[in-house]
């Protein structure tokens, strides 16, 4: 009996080679932001790697618990973990000229991260044949949920809940994929639109510092 991978056709394989590769360029661009923003704190080398891992897998791994894909794929495939910790490693060993990194770099490869994560989040999703709202979501939760862990292990409130164009970025962008795939782009232009949202609109909005409405607090 042939092994199931080599059943698949090759439309399925191509897509299942797509998003492991959008996973793993995601998970090196998140790690080397998470790397940075801990660098700026003024972490130590484990506190690095952790906040690496952290940012770059948390948000995978909850949605692959959301689907019941368990144990998550980051955990299985050794890949993840490497191309994280690698990242985290990447940035020890230029921390010198990176300590000093302005911020709006590191929100422009946050965005990076953040469009690549939305587009795998939710192909993986449809690819579990999730409804197309549960699509977005899980694109979303894939795209926020690492920098979210960062946020909190750094103890300030996460940048998805502040009055940002980040959660929102996200979701457009899952949601501009549903609308291509739906519209019978091929899962590569999809993908490539869905990611071109999301990066475009977040980095408008960091650049030009666009807020979504908040509420006055009370006097």
């Amino acid at each position: 009996m042939r092994p199931a991978s080599m059943q698949m056709s090759p439309s399925r394989r191509m897509s299942r080679t797509l998003l492991t590769a959008g996973d793993l360029a995601g998970t090196f661009v998140f790690a080397v932001e998470g790397g940075l923003t801990a660098a700026r704190a003024g972490l130590d080398v484990l506190g690095i790697l952790v906040l690496a891992f952290a940012t770059a897998l948390g948000g995978g791994m909850v949605r692959d618990v959301l689907l019941g894909a368990v144990p998550p794929l980051a955990l299985q495939d050794w890949r993840y973990a490497t191309t994280a910790f690698g990242g985290g490693a990447l940035v020890m060993l230029l921390s010198g000229p990176l300590g000093h990194v302005p911020v709006t770099p590191l929100l422009i490869l946050d965005a990076a991260g953040l469009a690549l994560f939305t587009v795998t989040g939710a192909g993986k999703a449809l690819s579990l044949r999730a409804t197309a709202l549960a699509a977005m979501l899980l694109g979303a939760i894939t795209g926020a949920g690492g920098g979210t862990i960062r946020d909190v292990l750094l103890a300030r409130v996460p940048l998805v809940l502040r009055a940002d164009v980040y959660a929102l970025a996200a979701l457009l962008g899952a949601g501009a994929l549903l609308l291509a795939r739906r519209l019978g782009a091929s899962a590569v232009l999809a993908a490539s639109v869905g990611a071109a949202v999301c990066f475009g609109l977040r980095t408008l909005a960091v650049l030009f510092h666009w807020k979504l409405p908040g509420i006055l607090p009370q006097p």
